[in-house]
């Protein structure tokens, strides 16, 4: 629902009414302030895997059943409770690229010789920032570690990119290592 509230006062009485203050920002235009409610959101919440958020597309539904698909950009939370206070979404439209945080995973480490001989697996970059279209975002990068040795690792430039995703960070960097306990 759209909000019109810019005061802090007018802000603390939408979350006390149950409901999140948040701003879907659409590329060249200013930022739209909206309101979510909590307990829908929070039941969103519940469905997704630990480490996902960044590439979870919501769809959000005016009060005129306009429904428009957003990712979520950035997400404050109360440092008492750890309960939503405020979100900023970034709308998806088909044909304009977005840069999303995309989650590594690692896999193969129960078979992972390095591990096995006493090492360690190290996952030194859980994220990787690429730039795509909205179609084409993926849910998850998975990094296979079965073949480490003890101080061995394997680099950002050892995952399966799809053509469609243009990564942008250094690809040389070490993304998992196996290291000593």
């Amino acid at each position: 629902m759209p909000r019109t509230a810019q005061k802090k006062s007018e802000v603390l009485k939408l979350r006390r009414a149950g409901s999140i203050p948040a701003i879907i920002y659409h590329k060249d235009k200013a930022g739209e302030p909206i309101a979510v409610q909590s307990d829908e959101f929070a039941a969103h919440l519940r469905h997704v895997q630990p480490g996902h958020l960044p590439t979870t597309i919501f769809a959000l539904v005016d009060a005129k059943g306009k429904e428009r698909r957003v990712i979520i950009k950035d997400i404050q939370y109360n440092v008492v409770n750890y309960n939503v206070i405020h979100l900023d979404f970034e709308e998806l439209v088909d044909n304009v690229p977005v840069s999303v945080k995309i989650p590594i995973e690692c896999v193969g480490a129960a078979d992972c010789e390095g591990v096995k001989l006493g090492g360690v697996l190290r996952q030194v970059i859980r994220y990787l920032r690429v730039r795509c279209l909205p179609k084409d975002i993926p849910t998850n990068f998975t990094l296979d570690v079965k073949d480490l040795g003890p101080r061995q690792s394997k680099r950002l430039s050892d995952l399966p990119l799809p053509n469609t995703v243009r990564p942008l960070a250094d690809m040389h960097e070490v993304a998992a290592v196996i290291v000593k306990r």
